[in-house]
């Protein structure tokens, strides 16, 4: 912590607003359980009465808090599968939010990724680009997100926000981007070939965020969004080619539909398609498919609102699982999928 900080909290101690030390104080009448506490300077006693030092009672739960791991970060927002495959699955995209009214009520471009990994950035012209595949600074992306979108509105025009530029994040469930968003703005994705939207309306670029650009455009998986379904996106890796589907039902409901069938031959996509399992992300499933060598986008969109409709109705039935069933269950459970 800086020296600034330091003088701060020094100002803040007991003795230097005419109290006694902790350990002369009288003892502290203990708050009631549920009740909202204070917060004080570390070694300052806690307000809830315990007779500790905050840092070590209620300083130390609020630590705990910030840290703790969200399952389902993006939940309650629009989108939350799309949020889910910009930030895991997809190389290049954007999709633009809105602010709510006490923050201004301004477009946000989230996109996947910002040169040299800015978490965000304020361009020259006021618009604030966020990026979404940065490295966790708590267990909650959505609380890390939103603090640097809270940052990059307040940055000056033409300045990226780096790590090292963020904020603390204050103890508290917040603030988070369910809390800085309006839910009516919707979560519509651009996905594109390249970075090139980085640079969109900009002619002062320095050699070294060219240079970010063409070595991340270098390195992009091309990908295409299947249309007619949500969050399902194909994408190309070497001579192979894949559908990567976010959804949102609850593991082991979507687990036994997708068992179901899985046990009736119904998770074939198109001829030469298998389904191959699924992995996690964010508290959803991901499951994954391989698809022939001419297999495109286009083909997948009739497949895929099928595919849906079947999941649906498996998804609607209550029959315990039969015996094919289940082992097909354990067969999906087993596979944990990596591609590369």
């Amino acid at each position: 912590m800086g020296k600034a900080s330091r003088r701060t909290r020094s100002a803040t101690s007991p003795a230097s607003i005419g109290m006694p030390p902790a350990t002369q104080m009288p003892p502290a009448k203990r708050m009631p359980a549920g009740a909202q506490i204070s917060v004080v300077g570390g070694r300052q006693p806690c307000p809830c009465g315990s007779g500790k030092r905050y840092k070590a009672c209620h300083g130390r739960e609020s630590r705990e808090a910030e840290g703790a791991l969200v399952a389902r970060p993006f939940e309650g927002l629009p989108g939350e599968c799309d949020w889910v495959a910009l930030r895991e699955v997809v190389p290049a995209a954007t999709a633009t939010v809105r602010t709510t009214a006490g923050r201004g009520a301004q477009e946000i471009t989230i996109a996947t990724v910002l040169p040299m990994a800015w978490p965000a950035m304020k361009r020259t012209d006021g618009a604030v680009l966020v990026g979404l595949q940065t490295t966790a600074a708590s267990g909650d992306a959505s609380r890390d997100v939103a603090v640097a979108l809270l940052a990059a509105q307040a940055a000056e025009p033409g300045t990226p926000v780096s790590p090292a530029d963020l904020p603390g994040l204050s103890p508290g469930p917040g603030p988070r981007l369910q809390d800085v968003l309006d839910p009516a703005g919707g979560f519509d994705v651009a996905v594109h070939e390249g970075f090139d939207f980085w640079l969109e309306g900009i002619d002062d670029v320095t050699s070294e965020v060219r240079d970010s650009m063409e070595r991340a455009n270098s390195a992009v998986v091309p990908t295409v969004k299947v249309a007619g379904v949500e969050a399902a996106y194909w994408c190309r890796i070497g001579e192979r080619r894949h559908l990567r589907w976010v959804l949102s039902q609850p593991e082991d409901v979507l687990l036994d539909a997708v068992a179901r069938l899985h046990a009736a031959g119904r998770t074939v996509l198109t001829p030469g398609s298998r389904y191959v399992g699924a992995f996690r992300a964010h508290g959803l499933i991901v499951p994954v498919w391989d698809l022939a060598a001419d297999d495109d986008a286009a083909d997948l969109e009739g497949p895929c609102a099928q595919f849906a409709q079947a999941l649906g109705d498996a998804l609607a039935a209550s029959a315990p699982l039969t015996d094919g069933e289940r082992r097909a269950r354990a067969g999906v459970v087993s596979r944990q999928v990596t591609l590369r």
